[in-house]
């Protein structure tokens, strides 16, 4: 019996639906070794150079967050720090916004993560921010930035829900020796927390590590059903903005010669059952930003805005401070009036403003049980309590994942082209 080659081994990642377009395989391996590139059915994924070696596809393999989701590092841990089962641990919640009105508007919800990225660069905490904007060569996806000013930082602000591959020049950004926050989706601050134990520039750089609560993004099939639902062709776009300048504010298509908005709940959906997401969004153990400092996140009870909402909401944002880094950050934002605070709260609120993380997170053991028996790779995780929030649900719930997941992996729905082909 022949082995499964090195290369075969990374694009067994991409072909069980596990890779999320990051970019950070690139970054590691160079590259002349390992490059993303956009795929015919438009989404990021990596395409192998050259055979790889072995070495190098097990690195990749410990680092991907396709393949090992980790939660916050034991070192990292305060005395002071408490554990939820679902929301893993904290040292403080609180309701919050941006004070700067403008950043408030702009931002998707209260303009927190904006806030604090600039707030670091005004005391120069850090010399750059690393986060993503809108792609200037493709208007729905994302693309990584650096931000020196706090003007770059508010010029990126509002939610990107298309592919970005925040971690793609990451090796370069390193090599700059310099301090740096980063805002990225949790399974980027995930990955680049794996990258931490193979590169010491990682937890010698990276000050702040920030993240939004994500539910997951939107692949490209299901944004363009959307623009043609409202007469637009992707290659057509000069610009696209999901949400943002209200909560959630309205989601824009700009071509040459049109501006279409629509309700935010035109492109997703009024309900999380109309969500599309990529598979390794729905496998996800970790959308709640675990070994994050601060974790920001929408606050609408049930987990959605409604239509009849009047438009008018100026954003707050659930804020979850991890680390004693992420609280002091988080005291110091609000004692320098960068951030304003209206309460603290308590996990249990927080579920009624985020009921789809909790119920991933109840389920996605059980999804993952499924994969094993289907000889499907099974992302290595660790930290992330996934079997005593499984232990919630009944013995038949937790059958109906598995079976659901092993349905779906023999169809194969939930498989992918090789992007090397």
């Amino acid at each position: 019996m022949s082995r499964e080659s090195p290369t075969d081994r990374l694009y067994a990642i991409v072909e069980q639906a596990l890779c999320i377009g990051c970019g950070i395989c690139q970054a590691m391996a160079g590259p002349g070794a390992v490059r993303m590139v956009t795929t015919p059915a438009a989404s990021l994924r990596p395409v192998a150079q050259h055979d790889l070696a072995d070495a190098t596809v097990d690195t990749i393999y410990d680092v991907c967050p396709g393949t090992r989701v980790d939660g916050l590092p034991e070192s990292l841990l305060d005395p002071e720090t408490a554990m939820d089962p679902i929301w893993g641990p904290w040292m403080r919640m609180v309701r919050a916004w941006s004070t700067d009105p403008v950043v408030r508007f702009e931002g998707s919800t209260g303009g927190v993560l904006t806030a604090l990225g600039q707030y670091l660069l005004r005391t120069e905490q850090v010399s750059f921010v690393l986060h993503t904007k809108a792609s200037s060569a493709e208007p729905t996806f994302g693309q990584a930035t650096l931000s020196f000013t706090e003007d770059e930082v508010l010029s990126a602000a509002g939610s990107r829900y298309g592919p970005t591959a925040t971690l793609i020049d990451l090796d370069s950004v390193l090599d700059r020796g310099e301090p740096f926050a980063f805002i990225g989706k949790p399974c980027d601050i995930g990955a680049l927390r794996n990258l931490g134990r193979h590169d010491e520039r990682v937890d010698a750089l990276v000050r702040y590590w920030l993240t939004p609560v994500c539910g997951g993004y939107g692949p490209t099939d299901f944004t363009d059903r959307f623009l043609a639902g409202i007469g637009i062709a992707r290659e057509d776009l000069t610009g696209f903005r999901y949400r943002g300048r209200g909560c959630p504010g309205p989601t824009v298509a700009e071509t040459v010669d049109r501006v279409v908005e629509r309700h935010y709940l035109d492109y997703w959906g009024d309900d999380e059952s109309q969500w599309s997401l990529p598979w390794r969004c729905r496998l996800c153990p970790d959308g709640i930003g675990e070994s994050a400092d601060i974790a920001a996140a929408d606050t609408w009870i049930g987990g959605s805005p409604h239509r009849d909402d009047t438009g008018d909401d100026p954003g707050t944002n659930a804020v979850i401070a991890r680390t004693r880094a992420g609280a002091d950050l988080l005291a110091a934002a609000v004692a320098d009036g960068a951030l304003t605070i209206e309460r603290e709260i308590r996990p249990h609120e927080l579920s009624t403003y985020q009921p789809h993380q909790v119920k991933k997170k109840e389920r996605v053991g059980s999804r993952f049980e499924g994969l094993a028996a289907e000889g499907r790779i099974v992302p290595k995780t660790a930290r992330l309590r996934l079997h005593e929030a499984g232990a919630r649900l009944s013995v038949e719930e937790r059958a109906k994942e598995q079976a659901g997941t092993r349905d779906r992996v023999t169809r194969g729905v939930v498989s992918e082209p090789r992007s090397g082909d």
